[in-house]
């Protein structure tokens, strides 16, 4: 399998196909929005979906190094940015859904949310490290940064991924449903135990 996969990775249309996997669940939730399959409360949809899609993304692009490593597959890491930019992506269109079909784009209202409900608080803290990770992800940034002070930044996304899960959590503490929290949290938890395995036995080149 290997001997098929690993020279695909190398191909001009791997990112692109990769993209458009990634941004499946939005074309999906745009058409159902459009066609009124969303369910009964289609703001909660896509709501939910969004938020979930951009948790989904941070612990794929968290895979991206451990997976380099243990298979040796170098080619994986060019795909890691792009991982990333869809975790934001998504984060942006989670608070848009939430900002404008949620609270109608009040900005007072929106600000007194933050302040009483403390995992609207918590998301708003992971969209913001986000931000300054995408704003900084491309290679102008790490020029302009130095590779030691870009790499120390790059690293709250191990932070942004608790915070979003915290989030999560939260979130679903009103249902007092955790199935998929649990499922989530042992992603981020392993990903997060092979990190400070490795920072311990020593660092790891080309990701943070």
């Amino acid at each position: 399998m290997s001997l098929v996969l690993r020279p695909a990775l190398r191909r001009p249309w791997a990112k692109p196909l990769l993209a458009v996997f990634l941004a499946m669940p939005m074309v999906y939730l745009v058409w159902g929005a459009a066609i009124d399959a969303l369910g009964a409360n289609p703001a909660e949809a896509l709501i939910r979906s969004t938020g979930e899609m951009a948790l989904r993304c941070l612990c794929l692009a968290l895979a991206v190094t451990p997976l380099r490593v243990l298979s040796g597959w170098t080619e994986l890491a060019r795909f890691r940015r792009m991982i990333g930019l869809f975790a934001f992506g998504y984060a942006f269109i989670h608070l848009l859904c939430y900002g404008w079909l949620d609270m109608g784009l009040d900005v007072a209202d929106i600000a007194i949310d933050i302040a009483k409900r403390p995992f609207i608080l918590v998301g708003m803290l992971t969209f913001v490290l986000l931000l300054s990770l995408a704003a900084t992800s491309f290679n102008a940034a790490i020029r302009r940064m130095g590779a030691k002070r870009w790499q120390l930044l790059h690293r709250l996304v191990y932070l942004s991924a608790l915070l979003a899960l915290l989030h999560f959590y939260w979130k679903r503490a009103g249902k007092n449903n955790f199935d998929d929290v649990w499922v989530y949290a042992a992603i981020v938890t392993i990903l997060l135990g092979w990190r400070i395995w490795h920072r311990w036995r020593g660092p790891v080149r080309s990701g943070v």
